[in-house]
């Protein structure tokens, strides 16, 4: 089974006015808009991995206040809504699996392919990404449907996915081409 993961599409990240923009982040939203779709017309898992800090998180010491719990920055965007029966999985760190029920989820679905889209490739999607391989999934990174702050973060963590981790590295063309 096949599952296609949609890390932190969020209005803080996405948005002009968000607390964490990332300008590259809008320019992603057509693949996976359609990766979105063909997706659901495939009968795969959809997750929508969701930063959802506490107001005290540790993590703003880093990155600043953002995707705080309850407030509209931390809702997926308007392009992206979730159909009923697709989950948000909230997360207060980088790997979607961290204190999350992602795992257990995808246990339950028995899925062994995992399609990671979103931002920011560098951080939350890489570490997600790892932590999959570390649980022995297939996993795909669409390069043209993830984004960095910039094109070297990106391609760096491209890179470092595929030769590190195995992980490969596939073009939303390539997937909605492919009889994965």
């Amino acid at each position: 089974m096949i599952a296609l993961a949609i890390v932190d599409m969020l209005v803080d990240f996405i948005r002009d006015n968000g607390a964490l923009p990332v300008p590259a982040a809008k320019k992603i939203i057509p693949n996976i808009q359609k990766l979105l779709a063909f997706a659901r017309k495939n009968g795969w898992k959809i997750f929508f991995i969701a930063d959802n800090h506490l107001e005290n998180d540790k993590e703003f010491e880093i990155w600043g206040r953002h995707s705080v719990k309850g407030t509209v920055g931390s809702q997926v965007i308007e392009e992206l809504t979730p159909e009923p029966g697709e989950l948000i999985i909230p997360k207060t760190r980088y790997s979607a699996f961290y204190n999350t029920q992602l795992d257990a989820v995808l246990h339950q679905n028995k899925i062994e392919s995992l399609i990671i889209t979103g931002t920011l490739t560098d951080i939350c999607v890489l570490y997600t990404a790892a932590d999959a391989r570390n649980r022995d999934l297939d996993v795909i990174i669409v390069s043209d449907a993830t984004a960095s702050l910039s094109k070297k973060r990106h391609n760096w963590a491209l890179e470092h996915a595929k030769t590190v981790l195995n992980v490969k590295i596939k073009s939303c063309a390539e997937i909605l081409g492919s009889s994965l």
